[in-house]
């Protein structure tokens, strides 16, 4: 089990920070990325529809890539679907929720608090729940935020157009004062320069990706799954279900030369 690889998935790129920051922190550990691009975003999809494609992703990661352990790197497949993957997969999974939370409620002074992230994830209530349980007393303010993840998968990530729907969408947690902002979809750290120029330096930014990277390390150690040091240098692979060739450019651009040898994967049952 300790040779084998860790399995990770996203609705598309963003994702990616926290490949970066699992193969920053774990270099030792052997990756699988499926990023599921024939069928992003997932955002504005049902949860339920969700759902059934993050037990599909998870099956093939564990079935095909006898992965040892499962992170999904996608907030709104978090909330549609986390509890009953840990429930039912083999191995252990892991959600980028509550890392996220745990990171937000600690950095606050002021105790005002705010989480964006896909209208999926916001509607879905996981991270309004998850603040509650770690500090009921923090103030939260949680603001949907359609359209920040096409500019990301587009490569738009500091465009004038991206700056302007970015003082609309974020001008309620100017006016509720939020010293701290939890970046509640993993696409948004590539827009933190565009946020924290909306909000002002002063205001934190949290970015969940760091945080699960350190889960996913004192979980391994905790279940004596680390790779061992005797074991061939690891490889990671990148696999899309979309666009390949487009995968492997902006994925590129966003993580490193790690996507250039990006793969295809062919769903059996096109949903």
């Amino acid at each position: 089990m300790r040779e084998r690889p860790l399995g990770m998935f996203d609705s598309g790129f963003g994702g990616l920070t926290v490949a970066r920051a699992v193969l920053d922190l774990l270099p030792h550990e052997e990756l699988v990325y499926i990023g599921d691009t024939g069928r992003y975003p997932y955002g504005p999809r049902r949860l339920a529809e969700v759902r059934v494609f993050a037990h599909q992703i998870t099956a093939t990661l564990v079935e095909r890539f006898g992965v040892k352990l499962v992170i999904v790197a996608c907030n709104t497949a978090s909330a549609a679907a986390l509890e009953e993957l840990q429930r039912d997969s083999p191995v252990p999974v892991l959600g980028v929720i509550e890392p996220g939370v745990r990171a937000l409620v600690s950095a606050t002074r002021n105790r005002r608090v705010g989480v964006i992230g896909t209208v999926g994830t916001i509607r879905s209530g996981a991270y309004q729940r998850a603040v509650h349980e770690a500090d009921s007393e923090v103030a939260l303010t949680s603001l949907a935020c359609p359209g920040f993840v096409e500019f990301v998968e587009r490569g738009e990530t500091d465009s004038d157009q991206v700056h302007v729907l970015a003082e609309r969408l974020l001008a309620p947690a100017r006016t509720a004062a939020v010293d701290t902002l939890l970046l509640g979809c993993t696409h948004y750290p590539y827009l933190a320069r565009t946020i924290s120029d909306v909000l002002g330096r002063e205001v934190v930014l949290v970015s969940s990706a760091d945080e699960t990277a350190f889960e996913v390390m004192h979980l391994l150690d905790e279940l004596d799954l680390a790779r061992p040091a005797y074991a061939p240098p690891p490889r990671p692979r990148f696999i899309s279900s979309g666009d390949v060739v487009w995968f492997r450019e902006l994925g590129s651009r966003l993580l490193g030369p790690e996507l250039a040898t990006a793969e295809s994967i062919a769903w059996d049952v096109e949903r």
